[in-house]
């Protein structure tokens, strides 16, 4: 294992993980922090209690179907995952991770990473690196949505951008 690397706790799921197992419908009233205790409580009931910040999701295809629910990413982001690894996504579901901090991978060869409790996150280029050594290519993510993702997302990137802009003014 490489110790130059920065290594991820990996959490197993599955295909077709829908919106309403990461923000359940029946606790939307509560907020994010209110909904965060039930992420994913029917798929994997110690997920909520047990992630870490820093830790991945490590999925099937259709990772974020569902309801355009921005709460399904939020939900991630305060619990701290770092990266979701999957063969697709939801559309809604990625623009709402990207614009929320959250960093998504696609990489179709996803499922050759079961079984796997470890994984670093390399950018450049951007692959997953196994304890082994061994290597996955992910699909190019644009610089804008890497820049976005390691901003926090939009907001705090816009924010950033102001500060820069108002401060090359003085």
């Amino acid at each position: 294992m490489n110790p130059a690397l920065l290594w991820h706790t990996v959490w197993q799921l599955g295909e077709d993980v829908d919106t309403d197992a990461l923000a359940p419908g029946a606790y939307m009233q509560l907020g994010v922090e209110g909904i965060a205790p039930h992420c994913l409580e029917n798929l994997a009931p110690a997920f909520a209690r047990e992630v870490r910040p820093g830790d991945v999701i490590v999925a099937g295809r259709n990772f974020g179907i569902g309801s355009s629910r921005e709460q399904a990413a939020a939900v991630l982001v305060h619990l701290g995952v770092a990266a979701v690894i999957a063969p697709s996504y939801g559309g809604l579901f990625f623009r709402n991770a990207f614009n929320l901090g959250l960093l998504l991978l696609t990489c179709a060869d996803a499922a050759s990473l079961q079984g796997q409790s470890q994984l670093a996150i390399e950018r450049s280029p951007l692959r997953i690196v196994l304890p082994d050594g061994r290597a996955l290519a992910c699909e190019p993510v644009p610089d804008f949505l890497l820049a976005m993702a390691q901003a926090g997302g939009l907001l705090p990137q816009l924010r950033q951008r102001l500060a820069a802009q108002a401060s090359s003014r003085l």
